[in-house]
Protein backbone atom coordinates (compact mmCIF):
# COMPACT_ATOMS: atom_id res chain seq x y z
CA UNK A 1 0.00 0.00 0.00
CA UNK A 2 1.73 3.12 -1.25
CA UNK A 3 1.31 6.21 1.14
CA UNK A 4 0.24 9.52 -0.24
CA UNK A 5 2.73 12.34 -0.71
CA UNK A 6 1.83 15.34 1.20
CA UNK A 7 1.20 18.40 -0.93
CA UNK A 8 3.82 21.18 -1.37
CA UNK A 9 1.76 23.83 0.35
CA UNK A 10 0.51 24.54 3.72
CA UNK A 11 -2.30 26.50 4.94
CA UNK A 12 -1.23 29.51 7.13
CA UNK A 13 -2.44 30.22 10.43
CA UNK A 14 -5.34 33.08 9.55
CA UNK A 15 -6.81 33.18 12.82
CA UNK A 16 -3.91 34.83 14.74
CA UNK A 17 -3.52 37.86 16.01
CA UNK A 18 -1.59 40.68 13.62
CA UNK A 19 -2.14 38.40 10.44
CA UNK A 20 -3.82 39.97 7.97
CA UNK A 21 -4.47 37.91 4.59
CA UNK A 22 -6.49 40.46 2.63
CA UNK A 23 -9.95 39.24 4.35
CA UNK A 24 -12.85 41.12 4.25
CA UNK A 25 -16.24 42.58 2.97
CA UNK A 26 -14.88 43.58 -0.47
CA UNK A 27 -18.72 42.41 -2.03
CA UNK A 28 -20.25 43.35 1.23
CA UNK A 29 -19.13 47.12 0.89
CA UNK A 30 -19.57 47.08 -2.95
CA UNK A 31 -22.75 46.05 -3.32
CA UNK A 32 -25.06 49.01 -1.63
CA UNK A 33 -23.40 51.17 -3.82
CA UNK A 34 -24.68 49.96 -7.16
CA UNK A 35 -28.32 50.21 -8.14
CA UNK A 36 -30.27 47.43 -7.85
CA UNK A 37 -32.03 48.25 -10.54
CA UNK A 38 -29.78 47.88 -13.05
CA UNK A 39 -29.63 44.27 -12.36
CA UNK A 40 -25.84 44.60 -12.06
CA UNK A 41 -25.75 43.47 -8.53
CA UNK A 42 -26.77 40.13 -9.48
CA UNK A 43 -24.00 39.23 -11.89
CA UNK A 44 -20.65 40.86 -9.61
CA UNK A 45 -19.00 37.58 -8.15
CA UNK A 46 -17.94 36.93 -5.16
CA UNK A 47 -14.52 36.61 -5.75
CA UNK A 48 -14.56 32.85 -5.38
CA UNK A 49 -11.17 31.87 -7.53
CA UNK A 50 -8.75 34.41 -4.47
CA UNK A 51 -6.66 31.96 -2.32
CA UNK A 52 -5.54 33.42 1.17
CA UNK A 53 -3.59 32.14 3.63
CA UNK A 54 -0.71 29.61 1.63
CA UNK A 55 2.50 28.92 2.06
CA UNK A 56 4.32 27.37 -0.48
CA UNK A 57 7.66 27.35 0.96
CA UNK A 58 7.59 23.71 0.95
CA UNK A 59 7.46 23.83 -2.96
CA UNK A 60 10.29 26.11 -3.13
CA UNK A 61 12.26 23.72 -0.60
CA UNK A 62 11.33 20.62 -3.29
CA UNK A 63 12.25 22.20 -6.18
CA UNK A 64 15.64 23.18 -5.27
CA UNK A 65 16.37 19.97 -3.78
CA UNK A 66 15.58 18.80 -7.53
CA UNK A 67 18.14 21.13 -9.41
CA UNK A 68 19.81 19.00 -11.39
CA UNK A 69 17.48 16.58 -12.55
CA UNK A 70 15.41 16.51 -15.52
CA UNK A 71 12.49 19.32 -15.48
CA UNK A 72 9.48 17.11 -16.90
CA UNK A 73 9.88 14.85 -13.90
CA UNK A 74 10.18 17.45 -11.82
CA UNK A 75 7.55 19.38 -12.90
CA UNK A 76 4.89 16.12 -13.48
CA UNK A 77 5.35 15.52 -9.68
CA UNK A 78 5.03 19.07 -8.39
CA UNK A 79 1.78 19.72 -10.34
CA UNK A 80 0.54 16.18 -8.92
CA UNK A 81 1.24 17.90 -5.13
CA UNK A 82 -0.31 21.58 -5.98
CA UNK A 83 -3.97 23.06 -6.06
CA UNK A 84 -2.65 24.62 -8.79
CA UNK A 85 0.79 25.31 -11.00
CA UNK A 86 1.55 29.15 -11.27
CA UNK A 87 3.80 29.16 -7.88
CA UNK A 88 6.26 26.71 -9.94
CA UNK A 89 6.97 29.31 -12.18
CA UNK A 90 7.44 31.69 -9.20
CA UNK A 91 11.46 30.63 -9.01
CA UNK A 92 11.61 28.83 -12.51
CA UNK A 93 12.46 30.70 -15.76
CA UNK A 94 11.70 28.15 -18.39
CA UNK A 95 13.15 30.81 -21.06
CA UNK A 96 16.41 32.44 -20.02
CA UNK A 97 15.49 36.19 -20.41
CA UNK A 98 13.40 35.40 -17.17
CA UNK A 99 16.23 33.93 -15.02
CA UNK A 100 16.52 35.75 -12.21
CA UNK A 101 19.60 34.99 -9.88
CA UNK A 102 17.24 35.05 -6.68
CA UNK A 103 13.73 35.69 -6.26
CA UNK A 104 11.85 37.56 -2.83
CA UNK A 105 8.59 35.46 -2.05
CA UNK A 106 7.82 37.22 0.77
CA UNK A 107 8.48 40.51 2.51
CA UNK A 108 11.65 39.40 3.83
CA UNK A 109 12.14 35.44 2.44
CA UNK A 110 14.39 35.09 -0.82
CA UNK A 111 14.97 31.92 -2.86
CA UNK A 112 17.17 30.95 -5.70
CA UNK A 113 16.13 32.14 -9.26
CA UNK A 114 15.86 28.15 -11.33
CA UNK A 115 16.10 27.82 -14.73
CA UNK A 116 15.53 25.45 -16.92
CA UNK A 117 19.00 24.85 -19.32
CA UNK A 118 18.33 23.30 -23.37
CA UNK A 119 19.05 20.10 -22.21
CA UNK A 120 15.47 20.16 -20.25
CA UNK A 121 17.68 19.62 -16.56
CA UNK A 122 16.94 22.35 -14.39
CA UNK A 123 19.68 24.74 -12.71
CA UNK A 124 20.18 27.19 -10.55
CA UNK A 125 20.74 30.43 -12.17
CA UNK A 126 24.03 31.74 -9.66
CA UNK A 127 25.06 29.08 -7.55
CA UNK A 128 27.26 31.28 -6.23
CA UNK A 129 24.46 33.43 -4.58
CA UNK A 130 23.51 32.43 -0.89
CA UNK A 131 23.06 34.29 2.55
CA UNK A 132 26.81 35.52 2.77
CA UNK A 133 26.48 37.69 -0.41
CA UNK A 134 23.09 39.24 -0.18
CA UNK A 135 22.66 42.66 2.49
CA UNK A 136 19.06 43.33 4.03
CA UNK A 137 17.24 45.83 3.00
CA UNK A 138 15.82 47.01 6.62
CA UNK A 139 17.33 46.30 10.29
CA UNK A 140 14.02 45.48 12.20
CA UNK A 141 13.54 41.94 9.82
CA UNK A 142 15.60 38.80 9.86
CA UNK A 143 16.15 38.27 6.46
CA UNK A 144 16.44 34.76 5.06
CA UNK A 145 17.87 33.19 1.75
CA UNK A 146 16.64 29.45 0.81
CA UNK A 147 15.46 29.02 4.82
CA UNK A 148 18.95 30.56 6.43
CA UNK A 149 19.38 33.71 7.50
CA UNK A 150 21.66 36.57 6.02
CA UNK A 151 25.27 36.30 7.81
CA UNK A 152 25.54 39.89 6.81
CA UNK A 153 23.82 42.73 8.78
CA UNK A 154 22.17 45.74 7.71
CA UNK A 155 24.67 48.56 5.81
CA UNK A 156 22.39 51.70 4.81
CA UNK A 157 25.01 52.70 2.13
CA UNK A 158 24.45 48.92 0.64
CA UNK A 159 20.87 49.21 0.72
CA UNK A 160 19.08 50.38 -2.98
CA UNK A 161 15.60 51.73 -3.79
CA UNK A 162 14.79 48.19 -4.43
CA UNK A 163 14.45 44.83 -2.22
CA UNK A 164 17.60 43.06 -0.64
CA UNK A 165 20.80 43.96 -3.06
CA UNK A 166 23.93 41.31 -3.85
CA UNK A 167 26.79 42.34 -2.87
CA UNK A 168 30.53 40.74 -4.50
Amino acid sequence: MHKAKQPLYRKVNTTARGVHHNFGGDFRDVRHRISAGDGIVETLGMHKGVRRGLDYTPLFRFLLSRAGCKWDEVYSEAVARLDRNAPIFWLVALREADAQAFVRTGEASYFSGLKVDADGILRMVDPSAGPDTLVPKCPCCTHTFNGVPFTRHYQQELVPLVSATRVA
